[in-house]
C-alpha cells in the first residue's frame, strides 16, 4: 500500500485543520507529541513520496564524529524562515555554541563547535524540508515567553538543524542528552526519530520537567512534583515538539539489547529561534546569508 499517494480531490483545508489541532494541544501544554501515522499523513498533504521518506531512514549511515562527543556522529546546518515572504532557506555555515545561562551545563558549555554541514542530499530532500514546513506553520503567531537579547519584532525565524546518531558499546554509553536536565537556548524545539537498531525499550524515554527543576542534573536526582509528561520515540517521525523556554527536558540513555552488537539512534534535532540582537552569545554567528556553495530555498507553504 503507497502510505503517501496524494489524492487528487485533496481539500488543503484538512491540513491546515490537523495543524491547527496539533497547535491547540501544543499552545495548552507547551509541549506535544507528534505520532508517526500523524506526520506521515501531513507529509502527504504536501506531496512527500514514499522513496523521499525511505531516504531519510538512511541518512544516518553517512556521518562524522562530533566534535566534542565519542559517543555521537553528526552534521548541522541552518535555515532561515523569512515568514514575510514566504519562503525557508539554507544559510551560510556558522559555529555553534550553547552557554549555561541558557540552562545548558555540560563540559562543552560556552565552547564554540563545529560541525560537519548537512548533506545536500538531505537539504534537498522533501521529506526533510517538509519538517521544517510543518513546525513553522505549528510555531507561527503562538505566544511564548521571550527569551534575552533575541528579536520578537520580527515574523522571521532561525533554525539550527542536527542530524546525529547516538553509539553504545560494551565500552561507550551513549546519551542522548548528557547534559541532564537542559533547555536548549531556543524558542521551540523539536525532536524527530528517523531510526535505531539493538536498543531496548527503555532507552532514549524523554522526560519533560517544569522550569522549577534544577539543570544539569540526571533523571534519578529530579523531583517527581516537577515531572509534566515522558513519552518515547518508537517509530519512524515520531516527534516531540518543546517550548524550550518554558519547560526543561531530560533523556535516558541508548542502552544495547544484544551487548555484543552496537546499539544506534537517528534523529533529526530541530532547534528554532528568534534571530539575536546584541549580547547574545550567537549573536556574532547568527548570519542569515544564504549558503553560497550548497543553496537551499524552498516555500514555508
Amino acid at each position: 500500500m503507497n502510505i503517501l499517494k496524494k489524492e487528487d480531490n485533496f481539500d488543503h483545508n484538512i491540513f491546515f485543520e490537523e495543524i491547527a489541532n496539533i497547535k491547540k494541544d501544543y499552545i495548552k501544554n507547551g509541549f506535544v507529541f507528534i505520532s508517526s501515522s500523524k506526520f506521515l499523513e501531513l507529509l502527504s498533504y504536501l506531496g512527500v513520496s514514499n522513496s523521499e521518506l525511505d531516504f531519510l531512514k538512511t541518512i544516518g549511515n553517512n556521518l562524522p564524529p562530533d566534535p566534542t562527543l565519542k559517543f555521537r556522529e553528526s552534521r548541522n546546518g541552518r535555515f532561515f524562515h523569512n515568514n514575510s515572504q514566504g519562503f525557508i532557506y539554507r544559510t551560510e555555515f556558522q559555529p555553534f555554541v550553547l552557554s549555561s545561562s541558557e540552562d545548558f551545563i555540560r563540559h562543552d558549555s560556552g565552547q564554540l563547535r563545529k560541525f560537519t554541514g548537512l548533506s545536500e542530499d538531505l537539504t534537498r530532500n522533501a521529506a526533510f524540508q517538509g519538517l521544517l514546513r510543518i513546525k513553522n506553520l505549528i510555531i507561527n503567531n503562538i505566544s511564548i515567553h521571550p527569551r534575552p537579547n533575541l528579536n520578537y519584532k520580527t515574523s522571521d525565524w532561525v533554525t539550527t538543524v542536527f542530524n546525529l546518531r547516538t553509539l553504545t558499546s560494551k565500552d561507550l554509553l551513549g546519551e542522548p542528552a548528557l547534559e541532564g536536565v537542559h533547555s536548549d537556548g531556543v524558542d521551540h524545539t523539536m525532536t524527530t526519530i528517523l531510526g535505531y537498531e539493538n536498543m531496548t525499550d527503555d532507552s532514549a524515554i524523554t522526560h519533560i520537567h517544569s522550569n522549577e527543576e534544577k539543570s544539569g542534573i540526571g533523571f534519578s536526582q529530579t523531583k517527581k512534583e516537577y515531572l509534566l509528561a515522558s513519552m518515547r520515540h518508537k517509530n519512524f517521525l515520531d516527534t516531540v515538539l518543546i517550548k524550550d523556554n518554558e519547560h526543561k527536558h531530560s533523556l535516558s540513555p541508548v542502552y544495547q539489547k544484544n551487548e555484543d552488537k552496537l546499539a544506534n539512534r537517528d534523529m533529526l534535532i530541530f532547534f528554532t529561534r528568534k534571530p539575536c540582537v546584541e549580547g547574545h552569545v550567537s549573536f556574532d554567528y547568527d548570519s542569515n546569508e544564504p549558503h553560497p556553495d550548497y543553496p537551499v530555498k524552498f516555500n514555508v507553504q
